[in-house]
This record gives structure tokens, sequence and C-alpha cells, in this order.
């Protein structure tokens, strides 16, 4: 996050604290196209429970996001109408063109 450099017009939403709501979520898959997208293979909860090892539905994902933040793939930021999901080179490089530019 501080890589991109985000102006102060940017609404930062701690998910620790201050849980997705359902409304958030949707709006978020509406940007993202999918639950998958937005949903974090790599948080330990994700093998601890075997869900590596099972099949998972869009409303699978949206439920374990919802359950528990570290599901939830970060950052994700939302610039118009725009969604920038994850913290790679390439997606990093593509917020901070779309932001600044």
């Amino acid at each position: 996050m501080k890589e991109i450099e985000l102006p102060s017009a940017f609404i930062q939403q701690d998910i620790k604290t201050d849980p997705l709501t359902e409304e958030q979520l949707d709006e978020l898959y509406n940007l993202s196209g999918s639950y998958e997208a937005l949903f974090n293979k790599r948080a330990r909860l994700y093998r601890e429970r075997g869900l590596n090892n099972e099949p998972l539905d869009e409303e699978k994902y949206a439920e374990l996001i919802l359950e528990h933040y570290t599901f939830l793939k970060r950052p994700v930021i939302v610039n118009n109408d725009q969604i920038f999901i994850g913290n790679s080179k390439k997606t990093v490089e593509a917020a901070k063109e779309a932001i600044h530019n």
C-alpha cells in the first residue's frame, strides 16, 4: 500500500476491525466478476481446514470471505469502476498507473 501512495481521498478500511459487509462484498464481486478472484488461497485457514482439497463454488467463496478477513485477497483497491486485487508486482503497477494518471 505504501508503494502505491494512495491519495487522501481514498477510503481505507481495516477489515480486521471493520469487517466487510455483504453489500460491500457484492460491490467487489460486481467489479471483479467472481468471488474466487477475491479469495485468498494462501490463507492459513484455507489449508488448515482442508479447503484446498475440496471443490468450492462461488457461494462458498463468498461465505468464507465474509466469515474471516484472511480469506479476502489483499489489498483490494477500487478506483472508480476499476478493481485491483492482490499485491503482485503487475497489479501494484497497474493500480499506481490508474490512480496517478
